[in-house]
């Protein structure tokens, strides 16, 4: 999608995180290279500009047309001009905003800011990477496991899996997690989990996009899919490492680690 001449000169040398498609043009963070602005006829434009250059981002949310990195020095949004702290200064993993509640996932637990403030919520004493705000249950992933909270029996459970659980989805009913030993984490609907690997491929993370669920890995981009009633991958785009995707229209965007963004349409 990118031309030569629009690339930034050492664009194959990024490794990109995360990738979020707007309406118009698509963002992508790379490790240690800031946030990019990719246009419709394949322009580059840095989005530095208020983002500490030593800051890691380790994922960008687009809610609302409004873009935020969730970095190692705190949460940020996008003014279109500047990056603005958001009043989260602490290590940050991920970022949603629920009608006009704003939930992030930290070093130091899950935090809410219904109003001006952000206050801890859950898990303070384990950095959270993932959460999941289900209409009964909050589910966390987090650095031991899963801890789900139910609202109706306002209880929570725990669930000490000897990994950190650094992304959540739920697939047919399944919760699914991806650990960071490159597992799938799968929840029997019984209240247990099971570690599979599927094959070679190491999971980086696990990603729903409308009703579509991805698995990113270091093999390619996979699908989810039940096959004689159990949870199996379905190969969409193999030879290089993809971290993230996100869809936009009929096209899928990836962010990889050696390949830069990568666009395939379904």
């Amino acid at each position: 999608m990118q031309t030569e001449a629009s690339k930034p000169w050492n664009w194959l040398l990024f490794p990109f995180s995360s990738i979020k498609a707007g309406s118009d043009s698509l963002f992508a963070a790379s490790v240690g290279h800031g946030v990019y602005q990719i246009d419709t006829e394949g322009k580059w434009e840095k989005l530095h500009s208020g983002l500490p250059d030593w800051t890691h981002v380790n994922r960008l949310q687009l809610q609302h047309d409004l873009l935020h990195a969730c970095s190692s020095s705190g949460l940020y949004e996008w003014n279109g001009d500047v990056w603005e702290n958001d009043g989260l200064s602490i290590p940050c993993y991920q970022y949603r905003k629920i009608g006009g509640t704003s939930y992030a996932a930290t070093e130091y637990g899950l935090w809410t800011k219904a109003g001006l403030k952000w206050e801890k919520m859950a898990c303070a004493d384990k950095r959270v990477y993932d959460f999941l705000n289900l209409p009964q249950y909050l589910i966390t992933g987090h650095e031991s496991g899963i801890s789900l909270y139910d609202r109706f029996m306002d209880e929570w459970a725990h669930f000490e899996l000897q990994a950190s659980i650094t992304s959540l989805v739920v697939f047919k009913g399944h919760l699914i997690g991806s650990s960071d030993s490159g597992e799938l984490i799968i929840g029997d609907k019984k209240g247990r989990f099971d570690r599979i690997r599927f094959g070679r491929p190491f999971i980086f993370s696990v990603q729903a996009k409308g009703k579509d669920v991805f698995a990113c890995t270091d093999r390619g981009l996979f699908q989810f899919a039940i096959l004689c009633n159990q949870v199996t991958l379905l190969p969409v785009k193999l030879g290089c490492p993809v971290t993230d995707v996100d869809m936009q229209g009929e096209s899928i965007h990836m962010a990889t680690l050696f390949n830069g963004i990568q666009s395939l349409n379904v």
